[in-house]
């Protein structure tokens, strides 16, 4: 049975600027900050906002929603978990842009990889 079929969850949202998480339905409009009034950037149905007060790992969720990904655990359809790795870290992250550059693989794709040197 699919786990989204029936019931329409809410997503997180981030604005990275602000530091903040929250959860709002999806819209066409898009949605704004509702401190600062700029957009915010959907962050997936599994998104864990860091603290607002560690601004390493804000800039590590600023990286990885820039890149276009977001932080899902189920399938699309929802009738299978499959985590997805997202890097935590600075560490992580700065791993991951030298693979990019050394491999000439775009980035995106190496921040969902646990092992950026993995091949697949």
């Amino acid at each position: 049975m699919c786990t989204y079929a029936f019931v329409h969850y809410k997503l997180h949202y981030a604005c990275v600027s602000c530091r903040i998480g929250f959860k709002r339905h999806p819209r066409d409009g898009g949605h704004t900050c509702p401190r600062c009034t700029g957009p915010v950037l959907c962050a997936g149905h599994d998104f864990a906002a860091p603290r607002r007060s560690n601004r390493k790992a804000w800039s590590v969720v600023a990286a990885v929603l820039d890149a276009g990904l977001r932080y899902e655990g189920f399938e699309p359809c929802g009738c299978a978990r499959e985590p997805k790795f997202r890097p935590r870290t600075r560490a992580q992250l700065r791993a991951r842009r030298i693979a990019a550059a050394r491999t000439g693989t775009p980035l995106a794709v190496l921040l969902g990889r646990a092992d950026p040197l993995e091949t697949r």
